[in-house]
């Protein structure tokens, strides 16, 4: 029988422990993989860096808890400009989670056509092919005999620049806010 002193045992004991801790950090991610080209050198740009993409803490917040980063319809650019834009009309389909939007059947005055417009997204990015508008006309003779038609013109491409150009406004916004709340933070100057 092999004898193993105490202190040795001990020592063991703590050994794996710690392993086991460590193991148990690494596989929750609390430790990520960090390349080192991608990184600023000088501690200054790294605390600058680190907060403006929204990491580190403040002391103020410790024992706090934190959400996830989620990604809302309310922080979404692309989301709000389509909910802005598409106030005219009413709506019958507001998924975010599926990414599409579709206003109810609509018309202006006593007119028997009725326009429905449906706006998907196909990315999170303020750019051209970042959403497809699909606008529909009803055209009703009497209430059960209805023609509806897929309208492929360029009040689509307009009602779609017009989507961007304000997601790029507010985006715009979002920096400038995002800047000025970040610019109050003062470093120390030995950082």
């Amino acid at each position: 029988m092999l004898l193993i002193p105490q202190s040795q045992k001990h020592f063991m004991k703590k050994l794996i422990i710690l392993l086991f801790i460590l193991n148990s950090l690494t596989a929750c991610g609390i430790y990520k993989y960090s390349d080192a080209r991608k990184n600023p050198v000088n501690a200054n740009e790294r605390v600058k860096k680190n907060m403006e993409e929204g990491r580190g803490f403040k002391l103020s917040e410790l024992g706090k808890n934190r959400g996830g980063d989620f990604l809302f319809s309310s922080s979404n650019p692309m989301w709000r400009a389509t909910m802005e834009k598409l106030t005219f009309a009413p709506l019958s389909v507001v998924d975010y989670g599926g990414g599409i939007i579709i206003t109810d059947w609509f018309s202006e005055g006593d007119s028997n056509e009725q326009i429905k417009i449906a706006v998907r997204f196909l990315t999170n990015e303020i750019r051209s092919d970042a959403l497809k508008v699909m606008i529909h006309k009803k055209n009703c003779v009497t209430f059960n005999n209805c023609k509806i038609v897929s309208i492929e013109n360029t009040t689509n491409e307009e009602i779609k620049f017009a989507i961007l150009k304000k997601a790029a406004q507010l985006e715009k916004q979002d920096l400038a806010k995002k800047k000025e709340k970040n610019s109050d933070i003062k470093l120390p100057k030995d950082f």
